[in-house]
């Protein structure tokens, strides 16, 4: 018995110095292998890498520097730096720091025309190995003496619709006597705008209606009016109308690689009825053979999608006029036309350009400003 136990102890004790010792060797370099010490190389370390400006009032211009050190032992170069949006920039930094030095990137905010709570960003593209991207951040709050939410009221509305819509933008006040709205003004006739106190003094609603008919496919027009207060005299909210063909297509043609493709291909073109009756679309076609086409009701009576599938070595032969078409019941929009364009392989003569015809739809008895089924940019 003891010697079943001694032999059982000394057992255990061989494996765990033969575990050790494989360790050990796991550890160990390999043959060619190069040991980069820990910190080899260079490598950033911020001081800090958030900067919270606190409290501003609204068109203040936030400032910091950002420090960072070279804690590595090769030299740190700073390759780029890439803020978030326009409103934040990046003055000059310091762009090679030997290492054991340190050096900055300075940022700043413009806080026009924002309020609340802010988070803005940066990115600093460096040579470090270990983080070649550090992300800088700036935040606070942006106070305004009057939040006006949205600053604008857009429309979208179709050329058959008749109905009155109407958009409303909320006033708030964030100062401590009351408000006083005054001499609101609107001087284009496709809006009307009334305002209603909702917290007198303190809350306000300005109502924006859209007036069809509209004159133009697109319009915008100031609101405007008078306050009391003393650091924002005045206020302006712009009305936007954007009027769509009932009928729209999108995209209005279809652009295949330089034929023969390769590969089948699959388009997708979407319907659009935006008008006051129901559309329905028939006998969908290609014009030349070899293409399937196939529609899917996806809204009824309002969104279609027009699958289109090109098979392998499908080409259109120069001079070939090839389009997707489509019947619809709108008396407007009769046929719904796409073109099929690819270009040929031999590029065309230098001085040459090459026009790409668009979606069409043929239309019965209707002026020429309704002839085709494309919206308006």
């Amino acid at each position: 018995m003891k010697t079943t136990l001694l032999t059982l102890l000394l057992a255990g004790v061989f494996c765990s110095v033969v575990d050790r010792f494989a360790r050990a060797e796991d550890a160990s370099p390999k043959p060619g292998a190069t040991a980069l010490p820990e910190g080899a190389g260079p490598k950033i370390q911020f001081a800090e890498i958030v900067y919270d400006f606190g409290k501003v009032s609204s068109g203040d211009v936030v400032k910091h520097s950002f420090v960072f050190t070279n804690v590595g032992t090769a030299k740190l170069e700073i390759k780029d730096v890439r803020p978030g949006c326009g409103c934040t920039t990046a003055g000059t930094w310091d762009k090679e720091v030997e290492p054991g030095k340190t050096g900055s990137i300075p940022l700043q905010f413009n806080s026009a025309n924002f309020g609340g709570t802010i988070l803005k960003q940066a990115t600093v593209t460096c040579n470090d190995p270990s983080q070649t991207n550090v992300m800088l951040q700036i935040k606070g709050t942006v106070w305004k003496p009057i939040d006006i939410t949205p600053t604008m009221a857009v429309f979208n509305v179709s050329s058959e619709a008749e109905t009155n819509e109407t958009k409303v933008v909320r006033i708030v006040s964030n100062l401590d006597e009351p408000l006083t709205l005054s001499d609101l003004q609107c001087t284009n006739h496709s809006f009307r705008a009334e305002l209603k106190a909702i917290r007198p003094g303190k809350e306000f609603e300005l109502q924006i209606t859209a007036l069809p008919p509209f004159t133009s496919p697109s319009m915008v027009a100031p609101v405007t009016m008078k306050t009391s207060a003393t650091n924002m005299p005045t206020l302006s909210v712009s009305a936007y109308v954007a009027v769509q063909q009932p009928v729209t297509v999108s995209p209005n043609q279809i652009l295949l690689a330089a034929g023969p493709i390769t590969n089948a291909v699959h388009h997708v073109v979407t319907v659009r009825n935006t008008g006051t009756n129901s559309l329905v679309l028939s006998d969908a076609k290609v014009s030349v053979p070899g293409a399937e086409v196939h529609v899917q009701e996806t809204q009824p009576g309002r969104v279609f999608n027009i699958s289109v599938d090109f098979p392998a070595g499908f080409e259109v032969k120069a001079g070939q006029q090839v389009e997707v078409t489509v019947k619809s019941n709108h008396p407007k929009f009769a046929l719904i036309k796409v073109p099929v364009f690819q270009p040929q392989l031999a590029a065309p003569a230098a001085g040459i350009p090459v026009a790409l015809p668009t979606a069409q739809v043929n239309q019965t008895k209707t002026p020429a400003s309704a002839t085709s089924a494309n919206p308006k940019p």
